[in-house]
């Protein structure tokens, strides 16, 4: 059993699923925003000597965030409108396509991948790159202590990302990357895979070129938004948080496995965003006992407090049939008001354009809450004020989203 390190309470189910991740393992550590995730939990970090781990870095690969900025004034701009702008030009929720030209890099070495069965998914990921998915993925405005305009963004690999991790379960099962994984149930036993193999080897390269996907979407999206901001980036901050790194720690090499963890090493910064009512954050880490600990690993974000159904209610899921596209029609209501959530939002000067009950504030922690429990390993640049937040509306359903 590995060594394993808690930051503040979690529940008995999180805490569970790390031991049982941890088996095979040497270190293991548990975020303070954590909570159940499938087969890993979401703000688990997990050394490996040896194993790398498809169900560890999960279906939403390399999911990450962004922050750029800008040399406005968040006075001077016209949120309302600008938040309108990026709703209107940017795609948010399942299966949507960009509807931009996008010629990149990546689209070319996905054409050409060394792991031969994305190379179908080529269509796919050209389609889908500059888009941003649905649940807790996001497009933020933010001000910072001096009032100058950031633009935040959350959001992974998409359906990329998702059949290439949905790919290599099977694949670890014996099955056709084609095929369908049997188990992939919340508690499932991590599925692990040797580095030394062919198998092992071939995940490596294909998650690698799942991340260059999702850190160029962002890049694209982030691009655009600055686009209709008619400005440019004066400081950008780019990471993600679900992924499989090759480190160093306590003088060996390990595989370290982080699923919504975001690496925090001494002075690389990380953006991390907290509910669409709660300020985000830029940070960086630095040395000591307790970073080392950690695996140089700390939050992604406030973390969930109540599932989604919790918090939405019961919810069937729909195919509209003039549009195709699937919806969620509720059965009975969740603990949160959703109508006097935005109403609080607006109250408060925050323009939200989509979101829904399962992604209300109510259902996070406070960010500063979480923070406070990593205060010996990370340290706070900027605090960012929310000006506005758009993300997809509730009744999408998006299997992308980590």
């Amino acid at each position: 059993m590995a060594e394993i390190t808690v930051f503040g309470n979690p529940d008995d189910r999180t805490l569970a699923q790390l031991e049982r991740c941890a088996t095979e393992a040497d270190y293991a550590v548990l975020c303070a925003d954590s909570h159940v995730g499938y087969s890993q939990p979401i703000g688990g970090a997990i050394a490996y000597e040896n194993l790398i781990s498809p169900s560890g870095v999960g279906f939403d690969v390399a999911c990450g965030n962004k922050a750029a900025r800008t040399p406005l004034h968040a006075d001077d701009v016209d949120v309302p409108r600008l938040m309108d702008e990026i709703t209107r030009q940017i795609s948010f929720g399942v299966g949507r396509t960009s509807g931009w030209r996008v010629d990149d890099p990546v689209l070319d070495r996905i054409e050409h991948a060394a792991f031969t069965p994305q190379r179908k998914l080529g269509k796919l990921a050209r389609d889908q790159l500059g888009t941003v998915g649905g649940g807790n993925h996001y497009v933020d405005l933010l001000s910072d202590e001096e009032g100058l305009l950031w633009v935040g963004v959350h959001f992974g690999s998409r359906g990329f990302g998702h059949k290439t991790a949905t790919g290599f379960l099977s694949l670890a099962q014996g099955k056709s990357f084609d095929d369908r994984a049997s188990d992939v149930s919340m508690d499932a036993p991590p599925v692990l895979l040797d580095t030394r193999t062919e198998l092992g080897q071939a995940y490596v390269e294909a998650m690698t070129l799942a991340g260059e996907y999702a850190y160029a979407g962002r890049d694209l999206v982030v691009e655009r938004v600055l686009k209709i901001l008619g400005t440019h980036a004066t400081d950008e901050v780019h990471n993600h948080h679900n992924f499989a790194w090759r480190e160093l720690h306590f003088g060996r090499d390990y595989w370290v496995i982080r699923k919504g963890c975001t690496p925090a090493f001494p002075g690389q910064r990380g953006f991390v965003g907290g509910s669409m009512g709660d300020s985000s954050v830029i940070l960086e880490g630095f040395d000591g006992d307790e970073a080392r600990a950690a695996l140089y690993s700390t939050v992604h974000g406030a973390g969930r407090m109540m599932s989604r159904r919790q918090a939405a209610g019961k919810r069937r899921w729909m195919k509209d049939r003039q549009t195709g596209r699937r919806y969620a029609k509720t059965i009975s209501p969740g603990a949160i008001d959703w109508e006097a959530a935005k109403r609080d939002l607006s109250s408060r000067g925050i323009e939200l354009r989509g979101g829904g009950a399962d992604e209300a504030p109510g259902v996070y922690k406070r960010l500063q809450d979480v923070l406070d429990a990593h205060a010996g390993s990370i340290r706070i640049r900027h605090t960012l004020r929310p000006l506005g937040v758009a993300m997809a509306s509730d009744d999408i359903l998006d299997p992308y989203r980590d």
